[in-house]
């Protein structure tokens, strides 16, 4: 089946058809790290970090880049010294110093998810020189013009650009004035800045020489950059958030194109995170931050819940979300564990290469639709349950195979090293000890043949949500996850 994606630029299903034959670029609007990771951060990281992990299951050689902005207002204000109780000043933070302890963040907070490294994370402030080769340009061919008062800004001449609009499909008549910077100096009030020059209030440390006299870069002028930078002037798949359509990649294409490069391919979104039905704000006091998030259930756990709905929808976290991930996720544990207790000591005990089966590969190629993927792997292991039910051993072992290949591609492996780390192992080994001498003391009881103390022993497991399962090779408990 060929693989196909939703292209937010065409508005519609489109197969997918790389540059480079056999290879993809993928750029990633990362995060602008002015304050810490949230669950919408996650949720982004991680729907293209499975895209980049089925391209590669596909066979495709993967570059991805996820820039990291550490230079922008935001990160500047809240840098600033903040005023005490008595009116002085505080010592504040250095803005890169702040950008950086936000950074390790977002990082750590990839890192528990399971999400890859990119191939390259270029920080903002590394490329400058290449910001303003792409400013020096846009004016050269009259898509660019100098604030006339002197203040050293340099906008986008938005009425100069006939595509202007073109993925948000907006008329110029219906857009929104541009808030990232002092409107004195513009042509039109939906002009962007492409550089800011320097305000007596800001740091030096925090502005670069430039032809229009010290200053910054505008947000929207570092992606086009470092994607350049890193892909070249056309590369396959622009991805982030829905939120960024617009302004930002609007922009993005916008001076891009008008800079005379050809850009994006492709132009992917995923859908926002909701909270009890609302949008995550600040003033409503909502906000999931990611420590906080990670510290709810195993990451893996979470990683579960944010990978199983479909990447475009609305994701609306309600109470009780992660207890139902975590018990779905048992469901797959168990299967595993019970296939490797029974087919220990037969000819299908050795790990076997398994194959995704073909409805998996046909819902992951349209689109990237993991709610049918996520179907395709249960009815799996209910399938790879049957088999053992039957003591058929092959289809067990046939079934645990690609058990074990959904869940890598899905990055939920739970038999994976980085996931055998559990913050509730104090209570499982207690619970162990407490279970396994009850189990001993059934086994006695059958060995005697008082079966009525055995049965009781197996109601009063059962009542407590512990299974009992007698094989060949002993008793072994699960927790009831139904």
């Amino acid at each position: 089946m060929v693989l196909r994606l939703y292209d937010s630029l065409d508005g519609g299903l489109r197969d997918f058809e790389p540059l480079v034959p056999g290879e993809v670029g993928m750029y990633v609007c990362g995060p602008t790290v002015q304050s810490s990771p949230h669950i919408g951060h996650l949720r982004s990281a991680l729907v293209y970090d499975l895209w980049r992990r089925w391209f590669g299951y596909r066979g495709y050689r993967v570059t991805l880049v996820r820039n990291v902005t550490d230079i922008d207002d935001k990160i500047l204000g809240n840098a600033r010294p903040a005023p005490a109780a008595d009116g002085a000043q505080t010592a504040g933070e250095v803005w890169w110093a702040l950008a950086y302890r936000y950074e390790l963040e977002f990082t750590a907070a990839y890192t528990a998810l399971g999400v890859q490294a990119p191939t390259y994370e270029p920080r903002a402030t590394a490329s400058v020189t290449q910001m303003q080769e792409i400013i020096a340009r846009l004016i050269e061919r009259g898509h660019a013009y100098p604030a006339p008062d002197g203040s050293g800004d340099v906008y986008f001449d938005t009425a100069s650009w006939p595509g202007y609009g073109r993925l948000t499909r907006q008329a110029a008549a219906d857009m929104v004035a541009a808030e990232d910077a002092d409107p004195r100096g513009k042509r039109d009030p939906r002009d962007f800045a492409l550089w800011k020059g320097r305000k007596d209030d800001e740091p030096e440390s925090a502005s670069w020489p430039s032809p229009w006299g010290p200053g910054r870069p505008g947000w929207h002028i570092e992606c086009s950059a470092m994607s350049a930078r890193y892909l070249g002037a056309q590369f396959d798949i622009h991805g982030g958030g829905l939120d960024l359509r617009f302004p930002h990649h609007e922009n993005e294409l916008a001076q891009s194109t008008a800079a005379g490069d050809a850009f994006a391919r492709y132009w992917v979104h995923n859908g926002l995170v909701n909270v009890g039905g609302q949008k995550m704000s600040k003033s409503l006091g909502n906000s999931l931050y990611a420590a906080d998030f990670l510290s709810m259930a195993r990451p893996v756990v979470v990683r579960y819940y944010l990978a199983a709905a479909h990447y475009r929808s609305v994701l609306d976290y309600h109470d009780g979300a992660l207890e139902e991930a975590e018990a779905a996720l048992d469901r797959v544990e168990t299967f595993l564990d019970r296939a490797a207790r029974r087919l220990a000591g037969t000819r299908f005990a050795a790990e076997r290469p398994g194959q995704v089966p073909d409805a998996f590969a046909a819902a992951l190629d349209d689109d990237l639709s993991t709610p049918e993927a996520f179907a395709v792997l249960h009815d799996t292991v209910r399938a790879g349950n049957a088999a053992l039910d039957d003591e058929d051993l092959d289809g067990a072992a046939e079934r645990r195979a690609e058990v074990s290949a959904m869940t890598q591609i899905l990055g939920i492996d739970p038999t994976s090293p980085e996931w055998r780390s559990r913050p509730d192992e104090p209570v499982r080994i207690a619970l162990a000890a407490l279970v396994e001498r009850r189990i001993a003391d059934r086994q006695s009881a059958r060995a005697g043949r008082d079966f009525a103390l055995a049965d009781a022993i197996r109601a009063e497991l059962a009542e407590a949500g512990i299974t009992l399962e007698d094989s060949p090779t002993g008793t072994h408990w699960s927790i009831d996850a139904e």
